[in-house]
């Protein structure tokens, strides 16, 4: 009986072995039949990762239903961020121009002198020539580079607008906002007005009357459509949504697409859930593109928000950063900790909620680490890799972050692990506390089968599937009777659940003594916040943790011998659309001439033809010349006086009759006596 035991325990062993190894090799053969799958579908398609960003404009925190509103539907960006990473502690900065210009050098504003506001309509700057920009970066390593909808960093001269900046084309808006029909732009401050709506440099006049996002929606699926796949793409796909157009008529969105939103009481929310609506709608549309083209299983693709929604105030959209604090252009968390989500099948760890701290800055060397690129040829810069702290749920790199330092508004913040410091507040202190829908009421619901059914879910199921099935086929053994358990699974509605309520902000109960005794008032002095303890900042803890409050505004310091002085300039005249044919123009590049009102650009003639022209100008000067010295050689001496003057002017040789009235003048003029002559 023993040596039978033996035997079979040395025979389970041996199975056990050839299982093990068979495990082994079976692994081995589901990564190489994963490649070639890839391969084959897209024979010839780059090794390096196609990059999307979606960039949301002005688009609230509690605006997408992952964060646990049910107000507004967001099923296409829901089922990104649910097969993807939820990335719950991404930073933006508080504004338009300085997020975009941060994300696209790696560097916080105030290294740019591009921390105070935004460059306004009549405003000749932008973000500065030398940096090199993120597309440019690609460009060089190979990627085809798009950029499409709104630019924000600067028109005024050629040299820096998009295509002139990195991107191989560019289709949309050079200012911050537009009308979503008319596309017209109406200065924020001032009177100017005018058409805005560009393919690379040509204004693109046939867009009148068609829907913003509907136009850089198909501009983008165009895009894809007719990318050759021998080249990584990148497209930057900046909506203007849900930003305000014009205000006078700010809240703007398909008849049909307001009729959905019925259940929404505030009229003007109501609108701005259509936006949403739609803005979701083209997230769908670029995923299906993309899985049509097959181009998703080598791609990764980035939504975010610029910023906080304005719920109310200058360019109010109505948005919501419940429960965060605070508006757009500002330090609160409601203006800078924003939506984010990304996807890919470079993931190795998906389907889940990540709260390790990001910036915006971050992702030029987190995308060029993603496709393995050289991140040293970045240079000096603020980023951080994090890709993987995205991909493999490891720790991130970054620790602290700036907020912003302005000291035209005097405020600023800083981050330094979960504590946060700030001082000073914008528009006095009256955007400081919290503000809009919690998206949670009886009238509205929550549904995972809409999330499922929708155009980027079924795209990502089917990209899982086709990998579920190489899998299977790479695992066939005849000693394996085992299940499979694949190393990606399709989305469900119980891990939806689950990662919704992980997304999920929630401030904690605080006794009320506690609160009114822990205020925050930046304008009187600093505030202190737990973030991780009061995401909600509500209790300042200045006063009770001061030896943290020291260390963080010696920090400040020396942050400050770094900044560079803002580089705002006041508004120009000559950029009034009403010079420029009523657009929106690259104003200084060309010389207004009012007469005309026309522009007469100063490189029309090229180098030769002006050589040419003066050498002309010259030869007529000379052949006047010899002609005149021929005829004094052959004129009498006599007529000389009388060609000569003829040359002259008539009245500077009085005549006599002219002379003899000269002398009558001034005998009629009285003679006042001077003692000083005497």
């Amino acid at each position: 009986m023993h040596s039978r035991r033996s035997q079979q325990q040395k025979g389970a062993v041996a199975v056990s072995a050839v299982t093990a190894t068979a495990a082994s090799a079976a692994a081995i053969l589901v990564l190489s039949a994963l490649q070639i799958t890839v391969a084959t579908a897209t024979s010839t398609v780059t090794d390096k990762p196609n990059i999307i960003v979606i960039v949301a404009d002005d688009m609230g925190y509690n605006d997408v239903g992952f964060h646990g509103s049910n107000e507004i539907p967001t099923p296409n960006i829901d089922a990104l961020a649910y097969n993807g990473v939820i990335l719950n502690s991404h930073y933006t900065q508080a504004l338009c121009t300085p997020s975009r210009a941060a994300f696209l050098t790696s560097k916080y504003p105030i290294h740019l002198g591009m921390q105070h506001l935004v460059i306004l309509e009549p405003e000749p700057w932008g973000l500065p020539l030398n940096e090199t920009l993120l597309p440019q970066h690609l460009k060089r390593n190979g990627y085809r580079t798009h950029a499409i909808g709104k630019w924000h960093l600067g028109f005024f001269k050629k040299e820096y607008t998009p295509t002139y900046r990195g991107f191989d084309s560019h289709y949309g808006y050079w200012q911050g906002l537009q009308d979503y029909y008319k596309h017209t732009v109406q200065a924020t401050f001032t009177k100017e007005y005018g058409y805005d709506m560009r393919r690379n440099m040509d204004v693109d006049w046939d867009a009148q009357g068609k829907y913003s996002t509907n136009l850089f929606t198909e501009e983008a699926v165009k895009l894809i459509k007719d990318h050759d796949t021998k080249d990584p793409m990148f497209m930057y796909l900046a909506h203007l949504a849900p930003h305000t157009g014009n205000d006078d008529d700010p809240l703007q969105a398909p008849d049909e697409e307001i009729a959905k939103f019925s259940h929404i009481e505030d009229p003007e929310r109501r609108i701005y859930a259509a936006m949403v609506s739609m803005l979701d709608q083209s997230v769908g549309k670029v995923m299906t593109a993309l899985r049509d083209k097959q181009m998703l299983q080598n791609s990764i693709i980035l939504f975010m928000s610029d910023n906080g929604a304005k719920t109310d105030g200058i360019h109010a959209n109505h948005g919501s950063n419940y429960p965060l604090r605070g508006l757009k252009n500002s330090a609160w968390e409601g203006a800078t900790r924003n939506i984010a989500a990304i996807w890919s099948p470079l993931i190795k760890d998906p389907q889940r909620v990540s709260n390790e701290l990001i910036h915006i800055s971050d992702w030029l060397p987190t995308f060029y680490s993603a496709a393995g690129l050289n991140i040293s040829e970045l240079g000096v810069i603020d980023g951080k890799d994090v890709w993987k702290s995205i991909s493999e749920n490891s720790k991130s790199p970054r620790t602290d972050l700036v907020y912003n330092i302005d000291d035209v508004w005097n405020y600023g913040a800083l981050r330094q692990g979960d504590w946060k410091y700030m001082y000073g507040s914008t528009v006095g202190g009256r955007e400081d506390q919290w503000y809009g829908s919690s998206g949670i009421n009886s009238n509205y619901y929550f549904s995972p089968d809409e999330i499922l059914k929708s155009p980027t879910a079924v795209a990502l199921n089917a990209l899982v599937t086709f990998q579920q099935i190489a899998e299977k086929n790479a695992n066939k053994s005849p000693l394996d009777d085992h299940p499979l358990e694949f190393t990606i699974q399709t989305l469900c509605e119980s891990k939806i659940k689950q990662l919704r309520s992980a997304a999920t902000v929630r401030c904690n109960k605080l006794p009320e003594d506690q609160l009114s005794s822990h205020v925050c008032n930046p304008l009187k002095s600093p505030c202190l916040f737990n973030l991780k303890e009061d995401p909600c900042e509500r209790t300042n803890l200045a006063t009770t943790r001061p030896l943290i409050v020291i260390n963080m505004e010696e920090t400040l310091m020396k942050i400050r011998k770094t900044i560079v002085a803002p580089i705002n300039l006041p508004r120009d005249p000559n950029a009034d659309p009403d010079k420029w044919n009523g657009t929106w123009t690259n104003w200084q590049d060309f010389e207004y001439v009012d007469v005309h009102r026309q522009r007469v650009p100063q490189e029309v003639l090229s180098p030769l033809a002006i050589g040419l022209i003066t050498a002309t100008c010259f030869a007529f000067l000379i052949v006047i010349v010899l002609l005149l010295m021929i005829s004094c050689k052959s004129a009498p001496k006599n007529k000389l006086a009388t060609i000569f003057q003829s040359l002259e002017d008539p009245l500077d040789s009085p005549n006599a009759a002219m002379t003899q009235s000269k002398d009558k003048e001034m005998i009629q003029i009285p003679f006042t006596h001077n003692p000083s002559y005497n």
